[in-house]
């Protein structure tokens, strides 16, 4: 019914304005957040233009329950600042307009051109601006509608409704294009992706989240085109990054990014991990649990994230710094530091998130402290809860005994009084078991695992995140 809808409604001509009814689409404005649907009708009775655009309409179309709702209008940053009591003009390269109600925030932007057009006193809201790689560093020319679609990113991104009027707008061929879940870059691809890199990140993101096939002609120039990723802020690759690994389908992502040549661009260290023995397992166990907290709406911490993925280089430099004759703690702290360096050549990793990664890495040698004072002094840390999760992920992929995860999943599961006779009976343990070789271990935080041990990996399944304290993207 849609499709034939869409060969009834729709002409073949690309950038030409053509309408849908949003009802007959299966689009209503209740799919829509109420703040977007005001913020359209407030500038609509203002005399302007304005239409709920790109991720939120492309999601309803296909199916998916929109979440981030974005405004594009032909009012300028400050007609739109003006009508708006709580709005805010943010960015130089490309200027919006936040408009704030209460947790929710409106982003609208202005209709936007590539192409510079002179009008008296100077610009047209401004100029583009590129790089010696073709990369638009300077994107504040206003124009029309029809030039704001033809300069985003994918066919089914350039989409407009307009939830006052009930109407779809497409000038690209956007809706044939998620008829047949198809992501397709608008204008050639070469030149895209030189324009803004990080588009080739999107096109894998969004097919492997929206179930879509990439066109031929968009997939087949990232391969030859992954080194411009160096060419990204690494603050921005940062919020990329994020964007990938908390799409609720993290691992399915990184997968399709091997494929397609960008992740050695991107995350240096990841082919690197997955050579090394259970690299690639304790990824993907991290990256696994946190898709399925994603899915069910549970908080995620990015700190941990990045803890799981630059773990292993950690091990490795700690064992070559240790076996240079640095001692064990110091040996990490020094492996952490160059590890976190290394890792900003390409991604800014923000300090509200290096340092929970660092607290997480630091703590797994003290878990192997179970004596009275040390163990109780480690459940009252702040990021205890984090870094214990972090111990059954190693403990599932096989890196350390699973009694050692069991252990700690008893002590705190306990009462204080069971807690003290875990202590005592380790203690004992240890007393009856001493010998000059005793405590021996495979390298820097790895003990060497007993015959068969095998158990359960927590109560949770190990995902690194469980428990609301796990939340610490805002920690500082």
């Amino acid at each position: 019914m849609i499709k034939a809808l869409f060969e009834r409604v729709l002409t073949r001509k690309s950038g030409v304005r053509r309408e849908a009814s949003g009802a007959k689409l299966g689009i209503r404005p209740e799919h829509m957040s109420k703040n977007a649907v005001y913020v359209c009708d407030r500038l609509q009775r203002a005399g302007f233009e304005a239409y709920i655009v790109g991720g939120a309409v492309r999601d309803a179309l296909l199916g998916v329950e929109p979440k981030d709702f974005d405004v594009a209008t032909n009012a300028s940053p400050e007609d739109v600042k003006h009508e708006f009591r709580r709005a805010f003009i943010i960015g130089r390269r490309f200027r919006l307009v936040h408009v704030m109600f209460g947790d929710e925030t409106i982003e609208v932007s202005t209709f936007r051109s590539n192409t510079v057009k002179a009008v008296e006193g100077g610009k047209a809201g401004g100029e583009v601006e590129s790089d010696a790689t073709g990369r638009i560093t300077s994107d504040n020319v206003y124009g029309t509608q029809a030039e704001d679609a033809a300069r985003r990113d994918f066919t089914i991104n350039a989409l407009y409704y307009d939830p006052t009027h009930d109407i779809v707008v497409d000038y690209l061929d956007g809706l044939k294009d998620v008829e047949k879940r198809t992501l397709r870059v608008i204008g050639k691809a070469e030149t895209r992706y030189r324009e803004d890199p990080v588009r080739m990140l999107r096109a894998i993101r969004l097919a492997v989240k929206l179930g879509c096939t990439i066109a031929p002609t968009t997939a087949k120039p990232i391969n030859e085109h992954a080194a411009l990723i160096k060419n990204v802020p690494p603050a921005r690759l940062f919020d990329e990054v994020q964007k990938l690994l908390l799409s609720g389908h993290a691992n399915a992502t990184l997968a399709a990014l091997r494929k397609h040549g960008l992740a050695e661009g991107l995350l240096p260290l990841l082919d690197l991990i997955y050579q090394q023995p259970g690299g690639q397992k304790f990824i993907e166990l991290a990256l696994d649990n946190t898709d399925r907290r994603v899915r069910e709406n549970k908080p995620v911490s990015p700190a941990f994230l990045f803890a799981s993925l630059l773990w292993h280089e950690v091990v490795k430099r700690w064992a070559e710094i240790e076996a240079a004759g640095e001692n064990r703690i110091p040996a990490l702290m020094q492996a952490m530091e160059e590890v976190i360096d290394g890792q900003r050549e390409t991604i800014t990793l923000p300090q509200r998130f290096a340092g929970v990664t660092r607290e997480i890495w630091m703590m797994q040698p003290r878990f192997e402290q179970r004596t009275s004072k040390a163990a109780l002094r480690m459940v009252e840390q702040a990021r205890f809860r984090a870094a214990y999760d972090f111990l059954l992920l190693r403990a599932a992929a096989g890196e350390i005994e699973q009694e050692l995860a069991d252990w700690w999943t008893n002590f705190i599961e306990s009462d204080p009084n069971i807690r003290q006779e875990l202590i005592n009976q380790r203690q004992r343990a240890q007393a009856r078991h001493a010998s000059p070789g005793a405590g021996a271990t495979d390298g820097p935080g790895r003990r060497r695992r007993s015959r068969g041990g095998r158990g359960r990996t927590s109560r949770e399944g190990g995902d690194g995140n469980s428990g609301e304290s796990h939340d610490t993207s805002a920690s500082g």
